[in-house]
């Protein structure tokens, strides 16, 4: 069973940085890509940032210069470097890959979210 655990969340200021990361453990064949998405209250659920199988990266237009998404794979951990966070950047964060487990069809898989909420 595969399980992507979320860490890094909390309360900053406005300005503020956070560094989120994403704990990828299990039985995985091939991990396709992987990124970081938000959801805040009343929005839908939104990509930030992508990480793809050859190293290219996507990033939402409103986080582009000041975040960061990057991947230690020795490590199996995603991470997402946020700088000069804007209170529009509350909400919670999800892990996502797509990937393939060693049985079975290639499938979308989500850590449990953690809270980022920016605020002075």
């Amino acid at each position: 069973q595969v399980q992507l655990v979320e860490s890094g969340g909390g309360l900053v200021q406005p300005g503020g940085s956070l560094r989120l990361s994403c704990a990828v453990s299990g039985n995985i064949l091939t991990i396709y890509h992987m990124g970081w998405y938000r959801q805040a209250p009343g929005k839908q659920r939104e990509l930030v940032a992508r990480l793809n199988s050859g190293g290219s990266t996507n990033y939402a237009d409103s986080v582009k210069g000041r975040f960061t998404i990057s991947r230690d794979e020795a490590k199996n951990t995603l991470y997402l470097q946020m700088n000069m966070l804007k209170p529009d950047d509350t909400a919670v964060y999800y892990c996502h890959a797509n990937l393939r487990a060693p049985v079975g069809a290639r499938y979308d898989d989500w850590g449990q979210g953690t809270q980022v909420t920016v605020s002075s």
